[in-house]
């Protein structure tokens, strides 16, 4: 992701010594849980279990490479400022800085590193070379980067750290002391702007722990009251399938709830970037994030929706049930 300078976005098995002579309820347990039938068993809720949240783990594994991207690309602005800080710099004439890139400026330093038309010393081409090897050998060599952008490393450099940056390299043919303190404060920028995006990241990542939690706690309750009610055989059945369907409305209620919450973070994100990648976008930062994915364009309330309609399949069920025993 580009960020603009400066922008602020952007099962153990027990000794068998213990189990001589056991008489408690958990030895029958142990015995019927090593049963082919019930291991096969366990492990089939297992597979399931992956699969409930899939809308949110698939959230949650774009989001950490993503992070780990941005880290990445935090590094490399790092390494690049200390890079550029080790370069002599070059005296060049006083001129004001130009504010756009003239046509061909970009052109010289993607080329060999020679100066502006006319020639010039030397060591004003290596300085200039020095800097764009550093930048190549540092954003440029990230795995992601030239996958992603199609630019030269000279429009790369504009992008990323300005093009008046840009510029006065192109028409210095070298590296000025300007251009060196320019270049050097607004890469360690883009790398704080990183940073603190890896920070939000992070927080989304720490929601989506939480929802997920929460997903799972609701989900083995609506379980355990539906198998509740299915091995129920007596007169109390309607009784007791009345107390499920109550308890099956709480859990929806709980769904509620948590979309709720989810909304007011989509409403209120980790970062809001100062330039939003789509103009008509009201959320800007979770587009980022998922707006490229194969799925939901807002994963965590399509996961809720989808628990809340087991909810209430759940519940109409039983509702069935409660009408057919009157």
């Amino acid at each position: 992701m580009t960020v603009q300078p400066g922008s602020a976005a952007v099962f153990q098995i027990p000794d068998r010594g213990l189990t001589e002579g056991c008489s408690s309820g958990w030895c029958e347990l142990g015995a019927i849980a090593t049963e082919p039938g019930v291991v096969t068993a366990i492990a089939l809720v297992g597979v399931l279990a992956l699969l409930a949240f899939a809308y949110v783990r698939d959230a949650e594994s774009a989001c950490r490479r993503e992070r780990r991207r941005v880290l990445d690309e935090r590094d490399a602005f790092e390494s690049f400022a200390d890079r550029v800080a080790q370069i002599d710099a070059v005296s060049v004439a006083a001129d004001a800085t130009p504010t756009g890139v003239p046509a061909g400026a970009l052109r010289r330093i993607d080329g060999d590193g020679g100066g502006p038309p006319g020639g010039g010393p030397s060591g004003r081409s290596v300085t200039l070379r020095r800097v764009m090897a550093a930048y190549r050998d540092t954003v440029l060599s990230l795995p992601h980067y030239r996958a992603e952008y199609d630019e030269t490393p000279a429009e790369s450099l504009a992008a990323e750290l300005g093009p008046d940056a840009a510029t006065a390299l192109a028409t210095d043919g070298a590296l000025s002391s300007g251009a060196q303190s320019a270049l050097v404060d607004r890469s360690r920028r883009a790398a704080d702007a990183r940073e603190r995006l890896a920070d939000a990241i992070g927080t989304e990542i720490d929601e989506l722990d939480d929802c997920e939690a929460a997903l799972s706690a609701i989900d083995r309750r609506r379980r355990c009251l539906v198998g509740h009610l299915d091995g129920i055989r007596s007169e109390g059945e309607t009784g007791a399938a009345i107390d499920v369907w109550n308890r099956l409305t709480e859990l929806e209620r709980e769904c509620d709830e948590l979309a709720a919450d989810r909304q007011r973070s989509l409403d209120d994100p980790p970062l809001t970037p100062e330039s939003p990648l789509d103009g008509e976008s009201d959320h800007p930062f979770h587009d980022y994030l998922y707006g490229a994915e194969d799925g939901p364009r807002y994963p965590v309330l399509a996961q809720i929706a989808e628990m809340a309609d087991d909810v209430r399949a759940d519940r109409d069920r039983v509702g069935r049930r409660i009408a057919g025993s009157d």
